[in-house]
């Protein structure tokens, strides 16, 4: 019983990391990213680290071909003027320059070798980054899609369904409205133009005045006075 307990208590455990794991997915992509690219930042760095390093090489082989090339010279024109003694010292410093060139050569030679791998697993690095950062990109819209599609509860959030049925009664009343101003329209076309030809002065008012009111009262008072009198 107890190992059974235990089994389960793994289980859970697992189950809890991988849902875990899903929820946060794109998280944690996105920290993985940030560390393989610093790596590879790294690796491009050491790599122009060593190519310059090898053209120092290369620099320093040159000098010593050089030294080598103006000493056997000088060494041959010491023989032809009988000083041998010069010569023979020559030839030692020649025979160091030579076996410092060879050495250098030999690593130079190794060192190509290496820097082919290198630069290999660094350009593979490259291409499978770059194709990383443009996968997560994808994920990325994928994921904000996915949510899109997710059901969430009523008063939560409202679904784009529901909001595409608004939009469509909205457009519905909207027009409905814009027909019935249109039948007014057609069915008293005097009207409107007769308030605007109005108001521009034109044509008796179709609306009482204050002052015709008053003069109108006017008239029946004095008409009430003179039948009093």
């Amino acid at each position: 019983m107890l190992r059974l307990f235990r089994t389960l208590a793994r289980g859970a455990a697992a189950k809890a990391e991988e849902d875990l794991f899903d929820r946060n997915a794109l998280l944690i992509l996105d920290q993985q990213i940030r560390e393989t690219r610093a790596a590879l930042e790294r690796s491009r760095q050491a790599l122009a680290a060593s190519m310059a390093g090898d053209r120092a090489e290369e620099r320093r082989l040159a000098e010593v071909e050089t030294r080598a090339a103006d000493l056997e010279t000088r060494a041959v024109a010491a023989l032809h003027a009988g000083r041998d003694d010069l010569a023979g010292e020559a030839a030692e410093v020649i025979a160091e320059l030579e076996s410092e060139r060879d050495a250098i050569r030999a690593a130079r030679t190794r060192f190509a070798v290496e820097m082919a791998r290198i630069r290999a697993v660094v350009a593979d690095a490259t291409r499978r980054q770059a194709e990383l950062e443009r996968g997560r990109r994808l994920a990325a819209a994928a994921e904000t899609a996915r949510r899109l599609r997710v059901a969430s509860a009523p008063q939560d959030r409202a679904t784009l369904t529901e909001a595409e049925a608004t939009l469509a009664r909205l457009r519905t009343l909207q027009a409905e409205a814009e027909d019935t101003e249109a039948a007014l329209r057609a069915v008293e076309p005097g009207i409107d133009m007769a308030a605007r030809m109005e108001r521009a002065g034109f044509g008796p008012s179709t609306r009482p005045s204050p002052s015709a009111i008053l003069d109108r009262l006017r008239s029946r008072a004095e008409a009430a006075r003179a039948h009093a009198g």
